[in-house]
């Protein structure tokens, strides 16, 4: 393939995910005419940086909510702006390492491993019904938007 075709298609997917998280519900027209000309519209970086947001179901205000008690609790310094970042989990990924046994790297990535702990403490007090099994499915989400309307 050739490069700008490469970085079209990353952008395209980065934008469909985006848009279906709500992050980028107001970038539409500008998005279309930039993809539209011959440079790319979005940098690889900037593409990085979207990819990371994991909001695992929440709104901006259930989300600010959560990184207002990571800041609080967790050592969390970024801005408190409604995105679930690679600062936001590493904070939470201390949280659950520290109590609910997530044994992985305080990297920031929500994988299996920070599911599954995440899942620990949601079973523990937030009504989680579901497996131990690192996926976050409805259950886990419904009880994480529990979390963050009383953080």
């Amino acid at each position: 393939m050739r490069p700008n075709i490469v970085m079209r298609t990353l952008v395209s997917v980065t934008a469909v995910a985006g848009i279906a998280a709500g992050s980028l519900a107001s970038a539409g027209a500008a998005f279309a005419e930039s993809a539209s000309a011959s440079r790319p519209a979005v940098s690889s970086e900037a593409a990085h940086s979207l990819a990371v947001v994991n909001n695992l179901g929440l709104n901006a205000k259930q989300a600010r909510n959560v990184q207002g008690w990571l800041k609080k609790y967790w050592g969390y310094k970024d801005k408190i702006d409604g995105q679930l970042g690679t600062n936001s989990w590493k904070a939470f990924q201390r949280n659950l390492k520290a109590h609910w046994g997530y044994r992985g790297k305080i990297d920031g990535v929500v994988g299996r491993e920070t599911v599954k702990a995440l899942q620990r403490l949601l079973k523990n007090s937030w009504g989680y019904k579901g497996a131990i099994d690192g996926i976050a499915g409805a259950g886990t989400k419904a009880a994480f938007k529990r979390f963050a309307n009383a953080a």
